[in-house]
Parts: structure tokens; C-alpha cells; sequence
């Protein structure tokens, strides 16, 4: 009985996992993301996906960020009727999530509509928030290290990845083969999480490549000096600071180094603003004590410990932060500036000089975060350039991505060599540069796969 594997996302690119293995009868998808960052990506989460939906057995996440899990409600409306697999913490976390992006898929299609810029008449949503709420239906939960048998002489096993809360690698047994997917890696240290567990053994082998041709900086003497710095900067100049972060994770993150920084007095207090009703909800997720067993102890004091944070749920209050009366922080998703409302706070800050961005982690190709990153001068909101006059900076330090080394330490402490190594979720640099690596320091068979690649892995 031959095991297939199709890339059928995340090859290419760093956005959009989907992963089709094939035994038998069975069909198991591994991870169901959304495309991000550049339109030629995009463009695929409207195209007929490449394999029939109803024919898929089962779904499988790693992790809940929405290129990892946002495609499922869209998958569902086409026909997959079969359950979603998930730990307990990926499936809250993608049950906000989803919900979310859902709500920003209308919404966007209703700005669009009313402003007149989108190609099509009428704009319509990917998926919509009754599809979102059968996704989350489909939902089952696992915990780490439990065999979960699939039928068919198929099992699958979730080992912690300390990437985000919930986050795992996943294990996959089919008959004679069996398939490693690292999901995303989580770095060895966290300010949050346990660490990442070590990989079990497995004859194939499928590792992302974000940060495939790169580490990160060593840490700076004094932790986000990059952060404290333009805050006290921009609080002088009577500005404002805004910060895209991811809801899931880095929010959590971004909100204890301030509370430290204002524990130490390094920055000014000035009123700290969440602004996402999803990033609120996923804070509230971490605080819950059934999760305390995958956090660092110090970790879930200062989360306890978040004072004088000022929430912004509704639209009116979010809208009353693009005018601030005062220097302010405001913490709003998303992390690449890609949706969300932070796409209305930079376009009507972005223009005033006083004011500064500050970007918190990895930024695709193509997307807002990435041009602000590299320098532009312009950017493209609701259909309008606006311009950059804002400084703009970025603190390496919030990353929870495995750099170049991380990944290939992770790697090799798998206690078999596997017989190939398969790099996905990267830039094409990124991953050419971390096939390279691996191939160079432990001589095995390494390959990154094309778009749409089909290969035996039995």
C-alpha cells in the first residue's frame, strides 16, 4: 500500500501549510492555513483547493495561528465532514481565531463594497462566521504524547513544539511509514512556554524554514532596549507608539516586557492600550490555570501580575486611538499589519512624525509589516497610499520562530537519522539556505519541495 505526501501549501512560501498524506483509503491533512502576505499567494485561498474536501478523513493542526488553521472554515463550507484534531490549547486558541478572522473576512468585503476598490461586484467573504462556527465543531482535542489511532493503521502522537500555547509537532504512523511535521518550532528559551520537546524518531521528516537562513541577534544587555528606546523617543515628541502584534502569543509577550519595563522605570507610564477583541480573549486563555502546566512559573506570576491595562473591545473606542489625546502605546493585532485594526491605526498615525511603529516579529513578503520593515515611504491602505513619516523600528527579540541553528539542533536530536528530510514554510532563501545546512552538517537526504509536489514516503 503506497503513503504519498503532497505539499500542497507552505512550499514556496511561509504562509498557507497544507499537507496531504494518503494511505489506503485514508486521507490526512496535515495543518489547513491560510495564504498571507503577496497577491499571487493569496489568490490561492479563492482558487478550488487541488483535492476533493469530502474525501478527507481528517484534519490535523499543529498550532493556531491562521496560516496554520485559517482555511478550515472555507474547507469545511467545500465539504470536509470529518473531525479537526487539535491539543486543548490550539483548540481554544483556534476557536477565537477563527471566529476573528471570519468577522474581518465580512467586514473587509463590506469596505470594500462601500468604498468601491475591489475588483469584484459584490465583494464577498472567503467564509463567513456560521462556516467559522462549523469548523470549531469539527474540533477534537488531544493531549501530548496520547496515541491517537485514526483507523486504517493510522495513529497519530502531539509532542509540545513551545512555539504558541497548545502548539505541537505531530508525529503521523501509517502502516510502514512514518512522518514528522515540526509544525512551528518554538526557540529553546521562551518568556512564556516550556521549552520545545525533543522530536521522536521517524522516517521522514517535514521542518519548517522561517528563519532558515538566519539567527537571531544575541540578546541585548538590557532585554527590548530597541522597544524602551523609541517609546521614551516618541513620548518626548508628544507621539504615539504603535505596536502590531500577533494576538496569539506575542500580545502576551508584548505586554509583559512593558509591565517589566514599567516595574523598572525604563519607560514613562503612559496609558498601554490592547486593542483586539481576539487578543484580549486569547490573554485570558493563558491566564486560565488548566494551561499553568505549559508555562514558565515567572511567566504566569507577570501575567498575573498585568496592571493598569486599558482594553479597547468596541469599534467606538478603537476608533477614538487613531486621534490619541495623549502619548499612548497601542498593542493591536495583526502582527504583519496585514487586517485587523491596526490597519486604521497606522493609516492615520503613519503620517505624523511624532509618532513611531514598531514591529514585533517576523513580516512576509508582501505584506504591510514586510514593506514597513524594508523602508517604504508609501503604504497602500483601503485603497489609498499613505504615507510613511513615522519612525518605524523593530525589536527582533519578540521572535518565537527557531532560527537557522535552533532549527538544525532540533533536528538532530531526533535519536535515528530519518531517511529524508522534506523543508517547507519559508522563503525560497530561506529554505534553499536551511536544506544546505542540514545537508552539510549530517549528510542526509534533504529536498525542499515545489508547490504542489507529490512524493512516496513509505
Amino acid at each position: 500500500m503506497a503513503t504519498s505526501l503532497t505539499f500542497h501549501g507552505a512550499a514556496g512560501t511561509v504562509t498557507g501549510s497544507k499537507f496531504l498524506l494518503e494511505h489506503g483509503r485514508r486521507r490526512v491533512l496535515v495543518d489547513c492555513g491560510l495564504y498571507q502576505g503577496e497577491r499571487e499567494w493569496r489568490r490561492l485561498n479563492w482558487a478550488p483547493v487541488p483535492f476533493l474536501p469530502s474525501s478527507v478523513s481528517d484534519v490535523l493542526l499543529t498550532h493556531a495561528h491562521l496560516d496554520h488553521c485559517g482555511y478550515l472554515p472555507a474547507l469545511v463550507r467545500k465539504g470536509f465532514t470529518g473531525p479537526a484534531w487539535a491539543t486543548r490549547g490550539t483548540s481554544e486558541l483556534a476557536a477565537i481565531v477563527l471566529r476573528d478572522s471570519a468577522h474581518l473576512q465580512e467586514e473587509d468585503a463590506e469596505y470594500a463594497r462601500r468604498g468601491g476598490y475591489s475588483r469584484h461586484d459584490p465583494p464577498l467573504p472567503l467564509y463567513t462566521e456560521a462556516d467559522a462556527e462549523r469548523a470549531m465543531r469539527a474540533l477534537r482535542t488531544r493531549g501530548f504524547g496520547e496515541l491517537e489511532p485514526l483507523g486504517d493503521g493510522i495513529a497519530f502522537t502531539f509532542h509540545r513544539a513551545g512555539h504558541i500555547l497548545g502548539s505541537s509537532t505531530v508525529l503521523i504512523e501509517l502502516g510502514s511509514a512514518s512522518v514528522l511535521f515540526s509544525g512551528d518550532l518554538g526557540r529553546p528559551v521562551h518568556d512564556l512556554l516550556l521549552p520545545r520537546e525533543d522530536p521522536p524518531s521517524a522516517r521522514t521528516v517535514v521542518i519548517e524554514a522561517t528563519y532558515g537562513d538566519r539567527d537571531h541577534p544575541e540578546p541585548a544587555a538590557e532585554a527590548h532596549a530597541a522597544l524602551a528606546d523609541v517609546i521614551r523617543r516618541t513620548v518626548r515628541r508628544g507621539g504615539s507608539v504603535v505596536i502590531p502584534a500577533f494576538a496569539v502569543d506575542r500580545t502576551e509577550l508584548v505586554v509583559i516586557a512593558l509591565t517589566r519595563m514599567l516595574e523598572r522605570g525604563v519607560i514613562p507610564r503612559v496609558p498601554i492600550y490592547v486593542d483586539s477583541p481576539m487578543a484580549l480573549a486569547a490573554l485570558e486563555v493563558y491566564r486560565r490555570a488548566e494551561y499553568r502546566h505549559e508555562l514558565l512559573p515567572e511567566a504566569a506570576d507577570a501575567l498575573d501580575r498585568l496592571g493598569g491595562l486599558r482594553e479597547a473591545r468596541t469599534a467606538d473606542e478603537s476608533r477614538e486611538l487613531n486621534a490619541p489625546r495623549q502619548p499612548s502605546i497601542v498593542i493591536s493585532a495583526s502582527g504583519m499589519a496585514s487586517g485587523g485594526r491596526v490597519v486604521h491605526h497606522l493609516q492615520h498615525l503613519l503620517p505624523d512624525r511624532r509618532n513611531a511603529v514598531v514591529l514585533t516579529g517576523y513580516q512576509a513578503a508582501g505584506t504591510r509589516g514586510r514593506a514597513l520593515a524594508d523602508g517604504a515611504q508609501e503604504v497602500k491602505i483601503m485603497g489609498r497610499y499613505v504615507p510613511v513619516r513615522a519612525e518605524i523600528v523593530t525589536d527582533e527579540e519578540f521572535s518565537v520562530h527557531a532560527d537557522a541553528s535552533e532549527l538544525v539542533d532540533w533536528l538532530v536530536r531526533i535519536p535515528r537519522p530519518p531517511e529524508t528530510v522534506y523543508v517547507v514554510h519559508g522563503e525560497h532563501e530561506a529554505a534553499a539556505s536551511l536544506a544546505e545546512r542540514i545537508r552539510h552538517e549530517t549528510g542526509w537526504t534533504v529536498a525542499v519541495p515545489r508547490h504542489g509536489e507529490r512524493v512516496l514516503v513509505d
